[in-house]
């Protein structure tokens, strides 16, 4: 499967949701499918969209927000599996096209998927609750809607033949890209937050989940 024949059967969900891209070919194929103010382009910073996605998915539980990844960038942030795991945002679907190559340096290097590592057994190990590996566009579409539909965190790997576009340019500046973006996100409507399940363990104590002049006040109350 091509990662832009895959993109275009996903391109009527991304339109309506948060989209964060990496770097690379994934922002060019999508940026030439049509440009949302709903999407974020990562450039320059290779391993870090999963982390800025995590981050909106906490802050906005509200929203659906959706990672485009790559292998060689998830390799270099492999922690981000357990990471996600432990805050286990039900908002975030967190899609890695794998194509076992380093695509954007022209090919020179293969990654470690190339022999025999396996990202979604990797994230399903560190706890990420659903995971999935896809072929083809279709059962890909297939996943990421069912994804979305359960509300769970997902990982979703597309593995992807090692072709891009052929030019990565993006006739958007990243300064403008970011300030609309930003703009988006404060223009959308603030609403219930979905329910997240508590990761063992890590669910705070009942009176840190207050606001501080909450605590205070039961303190307050307590030593009377």
């Amino acid at each position: 499967m091509l990662r832009l024949e895959a993109l275009r059967a996903l391109y009527p969900l991304l339109a309506e949701r948060v989209v964060v891209t990496n770097m690379g070919a994934t922002p060019a194929e999508l940026h030439s499918l049509g440009h949302r103010p709903g999407f974020f382009y990562v450039e320059h910073s290779m391993g870090l969209v999963s982390s800025v996605a995590l981050g909106i998915a906490l802050a906005r539980p509200e929203l659906q927000v959706v990672a485009l990844d790559g292998d060689g960038s998830v390799l270099m942030n492999l922690g981000t599996f357990t990471t996600l795991a432990r805050h286990r945002p039900p908002n975030l679907l967190h899609l890695i096209f794998d194509n076992q190559v380093l695509l954007s340096v022209g090919r020179s290097f293969t990654t470690a998927t190339a022999t025999g590592s396996d990202l979604a057994a990797i994230a399903a190990a560190a706890g990420v609750p659903r995971t999935a590996t896809c072929d083809d566009a279709d059962s890909l579409a297939l996943a990421c809607r069912e994804a979305l539909a359960a509300a769970e965190l997902a990982v979703v790997v597309a593995k992807v033949e090692p072709v891009g576009p052929a030019s990565y340019f993006i006739d958007l500046h990243m300064l403008e890209n970011r300030f609309q973006f930003e703009r988006h996100l404060r223009g959308l409507p603030r609403g219930p937050a979905a329910a997240a399940p508590a990761a063992a363990g890590n669910a705070p104590p009942a009176d840190l989940r207050l606001a501080p002049g909450e605590r205070a006040e039961r303190a307050e109350g307590e030593s009377r």
